[in-house]
């Protein structure tokens, strides 16, 4: 006659095992993982408190809906928030002669177009302005100037200083808002001399600029509060090393790696694109 057994129970059983009843259950390794993930958002949010899932995901390797649910699930959130600080426009001035020349292409290669605005922050009982050029293919900011005063003489300093840039080449154009500073005899006739055309966007259409508006957006963030240092001179030094630290090292979304080290790669490239048909050429 067969003898049927018993099933232990689960109590038994841990028991007999010398185990807590609860460990005989799976466990999902999904909270533990998150919980490791949530400590490297955290690790990442330490040097760069502004960066969003997107730029998280790409510094950790990781899928980005991923982060953006680990984000979510413990409230994590970029330590730095967008301040949208409003332009003032050139109320009543007459619309430039200038047009929009950049607006139904984009570029393949460096220094075709450079686009170029101005912002003001304010520190302690100053305004100080920046002034950038930016190249539109690899989002290198590869000039920039620094004043108490906007005036024509910032944004050609800028432009200036782009020139000396040993990394870059005068560009094809150069596209700024209808600002009074770009749109001076002065500004003309310093980018024209250079051989580079003008171009500008329409009145009141300031999405038509936007490459620069979405850098000085992440550009004061990165900043921080600007009340913190106590000399101007602190203060300039800051600004410098954020412009440095947004070309060398943080991570464009478009991009998936810094400005300069895409302009690096391209650089690259192009090198071993030229040896490579010189090569094939001496071997015909």
């Amino acid at each position: 006659m067969t003898q049927v057994v018993k099933p232990q129970t689960k109590t038994e059983l841990a028991k007999k095992l010398g185990v807590s009843r609860s460990s005989l259950y799976y466990k999902h390794k999904r909270p533990a993982m998150d919980e490791e993930v949530k400590r490297q958002i955290e690790a990442v949010l330490v040097n760069h408190p502004a960066y969003g899932h997107k730029r998280i995901a790409i510094e950790l390797k990781l899928n980005k809906k991923r982060i953006l649910r680990v984000m979510k699930k413990f409230g994590i959130k970029p330590y730095r928030r967008r301040v949208h600080p409003v332009k003032k426009d050139d109320l009543g001035k007459a619309p430039s002669h200038h047009k929009n020349l950049i607006c139904e292409f984009c570029p393949i290669v460096l220094d075709v177009v450079w686009v170029a605005d101005f912002t003001y922050i304010r520190f302690h009982e100053y305004f100080i302005y920046v002034a950038t050029y930016m190249d539109l293919y690899s989002r290198e900011i590869v000039g920039w100037h620094i004043s108490r005063y906007h005036t024509s003489s910032l944004v050609i300093s800028a432009w200036e200083h782009a020139l000396a840039n040993p990394n870059h080449h005068i560009p094809l154009y150069s596209h700024t808002d209808q600002g009074s500073e770009y749109d001076s005899q002065i500004y003309e006739a310093t980018i024209t001399a250079a051989g580079t055309q003008i171009s500008m966007s329409r009145k009141g259409s300031p999405w038509e600029n936007g490459f620069q508006e979405s850098f000085y957006n992440n550009f004061k963030l990165d900043l921080g509060d600007p009340n913190r240092f106590d000399e101007l001179g602190e203060f300039v030094e800051a600004i410098n090393h954020t412009i440095t630290e947004y070309n060398e090292r943080r991570i464009h979304t478009i991009l998936k790696m810094s400005p300069a080290n895409f302009r690096r790669l391209r650089d690259k490239q192009l090198s071993t694109q030229v040896k490579d048909k010189s090569s094939s050429e001496k071997g015909t």
